[in-house]
C-alpha cells in the first residue's frame, strides 16, 4: 500500500511538472469564463449561460479555430482527469451519506433499465447497418455506462482494435458535446425541476465530466444529483465489463484471449478511487453535521461558524476545479478528428443517444422512479 501511495504523488509530481503549459491555459481559460460570465447583467441570461458552457465554447473557439501547441497536452488531459476528479470528491461535502444513498437507490432501477436499452439497442442497430459487432459494443458501453472510460476499459475484453475504439470514442464525445450544448435548453424548455433535470442527465449523458457539464449548466443542485446518478452507473461498469467477456467467450465457443482478460481485470481501475473519495466526503459531511447537534457545540456557535466557513471555502475549491476541468474539455475536443467517424457509427450513436434521452425522461416524468 505504501508503494502505491508513494508512486500516485511521484506519477503527480511528474504530470504537474510536464503539464504545468497546459494547466496555465487551464487556468486562464477558467479565469476568463468566469469574468465573462461575470459581464452578463441580466439575470435570465446569466442563469441560462452558465460559466460553465462559456468555459467549454471558449476552449472549444481555442482548440478549433487558433490551434495549441503540443506542449499544452500534458496539462489539459491532467485537468481533465485528476482536477476532475478532485473537485468531484470535494462535491461530496455538498451532501449527507442519507442523500447520496437515497438517491442513488432510487436511481438504480432507472440506471439499469437505461444500460439494458442501450445496450440492446446498440446490438440491433449494428447488426442493421452492418457494423463490426465490437465497434457497436463499444458505442453501446460508452452510451450506458462511463462514455469514453467505458469504452476504453471494455476494449481490451473484446479484442477491439485501436481504429474501433477511436471511432467509438469520437462518437460518445461528438454525442457528450451536444448534450451539454442542447439538454439545459430543453430543461428549461419543459420547465424540469432540479431534481428531475438532475436524474435525467446523469441516467441520459455519456462522460462523467458531460454529466457534470450539463448539472451544472442547469444549477447547483442539479449538478448534486446528476453526479450521484452518474457515480452509481460507474460503479457498475466493473460487473458489465465481466458480463460482456462472458458472453463474449460464450460466443466463441473457447477460450479466448478476449475471455482470458476478462479473468485478469484491474479492479483498481474499474471501481473509480474517486467514488470513494465522494462518498468518505459525504460521510465525514454527514458525521460532520451530527457533531454539531452536541450540546457543546450548540451552546458555542463559534465553531458552528467556523466550520460553515471551511465548507463554503471548499465547495468554491470544487467548484473551481470542476471549472478548470470543463476547460479543458473543451480544449480537448478536436471537431475536425470528428468527420473521420464514418455515417454507419454515426447512425448507432444517434439511435442510442435518442432513444435513452426519451425513454430516461418519460420514466422519471411518468413512473414512480422520478418521486
Amino acid at each position: 500500500m505504501f508503494t502505491s501511495f508513494h508512486r500516485f504523488w511521484q506519477d503527480l509530481f511528474i504530470e504537474l511538472k510536464q503539464g504545468w503549459v497546459g494547466l496555465n491555459l487551464v487556468l486562464g481559460v477558467a479565469i476568463a469564463s468566469r469574468f465573462i460570465h461575470g459581464l452578463i447583467s441580466n439575470p435570465t441570461l446569466n442563469k441560462s449561460i452558465s460559466e460553465i458552457l462559456v468555459a467549454v465554447l471558449l476552449g472549444l473557439y481555442l482548440r478549433n479555430w487558433i490551434g495549441l501547441g503540443e506542449r499544452t497536452k500534458v496539462g489539459i488531459k491532467f485537468s481533465i482527469q485528476r482536477v476532475l476528479r478532485f473537485g468531484i470528491i470535494l462535491l461530496g461535502l455538498r451532501l449527507s451519506l442519507q442523500d447520496v444513498v437515497a438517491t442513488g437507490a432510487k436511481a438504480l432501477v432507472l440506471v439499469t433499465i437505461c444500460i439494458t436499452v442501450a445496450l440492446i439497442l446498440a446490438y440491433l442497430a449494428g447488426r442493421l447497418f452492418k457494423v463490426p459487432p465490437r465497434l457497436a459494443a463499444l458505442i453501446g458501453v460508452g452510451t450506458a455506462i462511463c462514455g469514453n472510460t467505458a469504452i476504453v476499459a471494455t476494449a481490451p475484453v473484446l479484442d477491439a482494435t485501436e481504429e474501433e475504439v477511436s471511432f467509438a470514442v469520437a462518437t460518445i464525445t461528438l454525442f457528450g458535446l451536444l448534450a451539454v450544448l442542447t439538454y439545459p435548453i430543453i430543461g428549461h424548455f419543459l420547465g424540469l425541476s432540479d431534481r428531475f433535470f438532475g436524474l435525467w442527465a446523469g441516467t441520459a449523458v455519456n462522460d462523467t465530466s458531460q454529466v457534470v457539464a450539463v448539472g451544472a449548466i442547469y444549477s447547483g443542485a442539479a449538478l448534486n444529483v446528476a453526479t450521484i446518478v452518474k457515480l452509481t452507473r460507474n460503479t457498475l461498469m466493473a460487473p458489465l465489463i465481466v458480463l460482456i467477456g462472458l458472453v463474449s467467450r460464450s460466443t466463441n465457443k473457447k477460450m479466448s484471449s478476449s475471455a482470458a482478460n476478462a479473468t485478469r481485470l484491474d479492479w483498481g481501475k474499474l471501481i473509480p478511487g474517486f467514488v470513494i473519495g465522494f462518498l468518505v466526503m459525504s460521510l465525514i459531511r454527514t458525521l460532520g453535521v451530527a457533531f454539531s447537534f452536541l450540546p457543546q457545540n450548540v451552546s458555542n456557535p463559534g465553531n458552528l461558524q467556523l466550520a460553515a466557513n471551511i465548507l463554503t471555502a471548499l465547495d468554491e475549491v470544487s467548484k473551481f476545479a470542476i471549472l478548470m476541468a470543463l476547460a479543458a474539455v473543451g480544449l480537448n475536443t478536436d471537431l475536425s478528428s470528428l468527420r473521420r467517424i464514418g455515417v454507419k457509427p454515426l447512425i448507432i450513436g444517434t439511435c442510442v443517444a435518442v432513444v435513452i434521452a426519451i425513454i430516461s425522461l418519460s420514466l422519471i416524468l411518468f413512473t414512480p422512479l422520478g418521486a
